[in-house]
């Protein structure tokens, strides 16, 4: 609900101050979110803890709506793809860091069995128990909100382009929503957003649960195969910004789409280890999406470039969506397997949608204005 609520919000106030702006209001959410989990942990309310997730939300979707179109605005509109790729390469590395943060610092290890958990109660020590599980968050979130603010200070104090101050000058006065209807190219990408980070959140939310349900692994092992497949998506970033330089952007990510929903079909029919290797394999194909979609949603796009790539950004809210659709699949038909339907059919979408936007590529001729 963050990047739902608040990308357009962040659209528009950077089109008036610029993307500095969008970069330093970003950051102090996050690091004000980050930091709230300390009195959401004392307290021990999940609704303390949705509050903290929503403010950290809302400073991510002013850093997307901020950093995707600074990055592609920074060169030769041709390579945009590759370089938003090269750029989103690195975020993996947090990712990948993140998980191992929980899975050493936060995940304890300790897995009671309902006799234990009865036997606790009984002693009136199942509280204290909990307190002290959920505690266990708050060092990590307090080193990343540390880490946040130092961000914060060094973007504050760096001088960005001139000619992109130039051309976001230009921006502020002619920019519109109502534009964005001609393009349709944009529309679909807003659409294939949507479906992608659905299928990227669904798939690693559940892994753990269907690594624990189909490979009989404990909770802290199913947190490193998650690591794992996260190093996957983390090189699947660096090879496909590569392979750009050979193969156009949608072409490729048509391909990755086709063996991601042959994979995640393979997840659905075969739950085991053969179904574990497969849901693996998705990240490295699927580490080229969001980029991709994303700067060959606002190709062209000139002056409305920012509300343009704030609606992709809104898009994100396929994550909220789609994730408890496959909640809910799962209960349904009582496992963790079938809810991977979901990702399937979103594969398929964007595969349509890749063939769709090479289609419209030879039809419309876009020439969008280069920074000089």
């Amino acid at each position: 609900m963050g990047y739902f609520l608040l990308a357009v919000p962040a659209a528009l106030v950077m089109r008036r101050l610029g993307y500095k702006s969008g970069f330093l209001i970003g950051l102090a959410l996050f690091s004000l979110g980050t930091a709230l989990f300390w009195p959401a942990a004392t307290v021990a309310r999940y609704s303390f803890f949705l509050v903290a997730l929503f403010i950290i939300a809302s400073g991510l979707s002013f850093l997307e709506t901020a950093s995707n179109p600074f990055v592609a605005q920074l060169g030769d509109p041709r390579t945009a793809a590759r370089r938003l790729n090269l750029a989103q390469a690195f975020n993996p590395l947090g990712s990948i860091m993140g998980v191992l943060v929980g899975t050493i610092f936060i995940f304890s290890g300790i897995e009671l069995r309902p006799d234990q958990v009865a036997s606790l109660q009984a002693q009136h020590k199942y509280t204290a128990y909990l307190h002290s599980e959920t505690m266990r968050v708050v060092a990590p979130y307090l080193v990343l909100s540390a880490l946040t603010l130092l961000m914060l200070i060094l973007i504050a104090v760096t001088r960005f382009p001139s000619a992109l101050r130039e051309a976001e000058q230009q921006e502020s006065s002619r920019s519109s929503f109502g534009a964005l209807l001609h393009h349709p190219h944009f529309l679909l990408a807003v659409a294939a957003q949507f479906a992608y980070v659905g299928a990227q959140v669904g798939t690693w939310s559940y892994l753990i649960s269907y690594i624990q349900a189909y490979a009989h692994q404990p909770e802290k092992v199913a947190g490193y195969f998650l690591t794992g497949t996260l190093v996957l998506f983390g090189i699947g970033r660096f090879f496909s910004a590569w392979l750009m330089r050979f193969i156009h952007p949608s072409r490729l990510m048509a391909v990755y789409a086709l063996l991601n929903a042959g994979l995640a079909a393979l997840g659905v029919i075969f739950p085991g280890w053969l179904g574990v290797y497969a849901l693996l394999l998705t990240s490295f194909f699927m580490s080229l999406m969001y980029p991709t979609i994303f700067a060959q949603g606002i190709r062209g796009l000139g002056e409305n470039t920012k509300i343009g790539g704030s609606l992709i950004v809104m898009s994100i809210v396929g994550g909220a969506v789609l994730t408890p659709v496959m909640g809910l699949l799962s209960v349904r038909f009582a496992g963790v397997a079938i809810a991977y339907i979901v990702p399937f059919l979103a594969y398929v979408f964007i595969a349509i949608y890749s063939f769709a936007d090479l289609r419209l590529m030879r039809t419309v001729r876009v020439t969008p204005a280069k920074l000089t």
